[in-house]
């Protein structure tokens, strides 16, 4: 006979609601006159971990979510994405482990039916216990029950012991308790709660190490930023960008600067064909790619760009989706999907990395009174952009796709701009309030050769700003920043080397 049981911590309890488990439904009972009125439940909330360690792992996650979707479970979050070690069983390739928090009105033996049935349909079949599969899903937590049966464990019975599972867990929580299930969700560990039992067991020391990578899966390989940052260098197809325009409009002439960005250290290339300068002119998607295409072909067929990155620079969802037909890993866009609504469900279809930065307006608005209002700037773009980013995942592109930009110089006054270059530690803190996972994205951010830079050191000429990007640069790497946009890449790759250099003795002394 099943048994399912739910736990009444205080905490826990909704009113006078009580719960309970017949084989056919989950119900629960109001106070009412009529006694015999029942109100069934409702939509529940859930975890579910995934694995995968055989074929394509990274199109075995995208199939599930996918197939998850479609069956009756609506994914709100993602965790991050991890390398992990094999275990239990050693000799076996490496997985990719990672969990999504969503709502689902399937009850709970419905949905380990649905979720056995995806395993099936990837490729899944009876093997050696913990030993390789293309794709596993478990369930972690089922709204506020616990549930034992002769098919199924809630929660799930080795979380407590397994980084792999808890990590991932961990990133689909905020810092503060959004809801009475994740509030019970704490109260089932038997450490204090989830935050304790995570550290008990380890906790982020665990990340970086061989056993336990946090990746983004960029092109053709899975990107662990931890380690050193990246550089991006900057190249404009505009005639009318603040620092270069009109420089680099033949196709030539733009071969030419992606050859010297690489050759002094240049990681990822953005490619940007319209001017998102203060007071640009906006043009047309059609204009857009009329200018960037025929340069982004030659640079693909390059050979200096093998395992180099192409990024670019666009709001248009149509001119994100035909760059990644050509070749294009990922893209950058200013507005964080505001300029274009079809934007973010476009690039969650296209499978790549997705920055998302802040801006309040658009450039032509960006920097009118009303857009420069805050009263903590720090504290306001987190929230801001956290709404942008929560949208994008709602949308389906995951947290592991997510790259995050707070903006500077974009609806920013200088002193907006240096408070950001000093708190992105805020900033991080103040995602991690509402998700832990969007708070480990890398942050990039584009200091260079800016308005305020020039304004501070008097120097009113974008390329004379090289000396105060780099400073800038330097700071935002020591802050926490993973990834630089600059124009200058020789100078700013020394910086950058010097500030790894700095953080990994930091981090070995420690």
């Amino acid at each position: 006979m099943n048994v399912f049981k739910h736990l009444f911590p205080n905490r826990c309890r909704i009113g006078n609601a009580k719960f309970f488990y017949t084989a056919s439904r989950i119900s629960f009972l109001h106070t009412f006159a009529d006694p015999s009125v029942q109100v069934h439940s409702q939509e529940q909330e859930v975890v579910i971990a995934l694995g995968s360690n055989m074929g394509d792992r990274l199109q075995n996650f995208h199939d599930a979510l996918q197939l998850m979707g479609k069956s009756g479970v609506h994914i709100t979050r993602h965790g991050c994405l991890y390398e992990t070690a094999p275990a239990y069983v050693t000799d076996q390739p490496h997985f990719l482990n990672s969990a999504i928090r969503g709502v689902t009105k399937l009850e709970p033996h419905e949905l380990l039916r649905v979720l056995k049935k995806i395993e099936m349909s990837i490729g899944r079949t009876d093997g050696i216990r913990y030993g390789p599969r293309p794709i596993d899903l478990d369930i972690l937590f089922y709204g506020k029950f616990r549930i034992h049966s002769d098919l199924l464990t809630v929660p799930h019975d080795r979380i407590w012991e397994r980084p792999f599972v808890m990590a991932p867990l961990m990133d689909l929580l905020g810092s503060a308790v959004d809801s009475d299930a994740v509030a019970c969700w704490h109260s089932f560990s038997d450490s204090g709660g989830l935050f304790e039992s995570w550290n008990k067991l380890g906790g982020e020391p665990l990340i970086g190490t061989e056993d336990l990578k946090r990746v983004l899966p960029i092109g053709n390989h899975l990107w662990d930023w931890s380690g050193n940052t990246s550089v991006m260098g900057v190249l404009n197809l505009t005639p009318d960008s603040f620092s270069d325009g009109g420089k680099f409009q033949s196709v030539k002439a733009a071969v030419s600067q992606v050859r010297l960005m690489i050759a002094e250290g240049a990681d990822i290339i953005d490619i940007g064909a319209q001017s998102t300068r203060p007071m640009a002119s906006r043009i047309s998607a059609e204009e857009e790619l009329d200018r960037l295409i025929p340069v982004l072909e030659v640079i693909l067929g390059m050979p200096e760009m093998e395992r180099k990155l192409i990024s670019i620079d666009t709001f248009y969802s149509g001119v994100a989706k035909e760059a990644v037909s050509k070749g294009a890993h990922l893209i950058n866009d200013v507005s964080a999907g505001q300029l274009d609504p079809d934007m973010q469900k476009v690039v969650a279809s296209l499978n790549v990395p997705y920055v998302a930065m802040h801006m309040r307006g658009d450039p032509s608005t960006m920097q009118n009174i009303e857009n420069l209002q805050y009263d903590n700037v720090c504290k306001q773009v987190a929230s801001e952009l956290y709404s942008q980013i929560s949208n994008a995942e709602l949308s389906g592109i995951p947290a592991w796709r997510i790259i995050i930009d707070p903006g500077i110089g974009f609806s920013k006054k200088t002193e907006h701009n240096l408070d950001i270059l000093m708190g992105l530690p805020t900033i991080r803190a103040e995602i991690a309030r509402k998700s832990l996972a969007l708070s480990h994205a890398p942050v990039l951010i584009g200091p260079s050769r800016k308005r305020f830079l020039g304004e501070i050191c008097s120097r009113p000429v974008a390329v004379e700003r090289d000396p105060a990007t780099i400073a800038s640069v330097t700071a935002g790497i020591l802050g926490g920043a993973n990834i630089v946009r600059v124009h200058n890449v020789k100078d700013n790759v020394d910086a950058v080397k010097l500030c790894d250099a700095m953080l990994k003795w930091r981090k070995s002394s420690a």
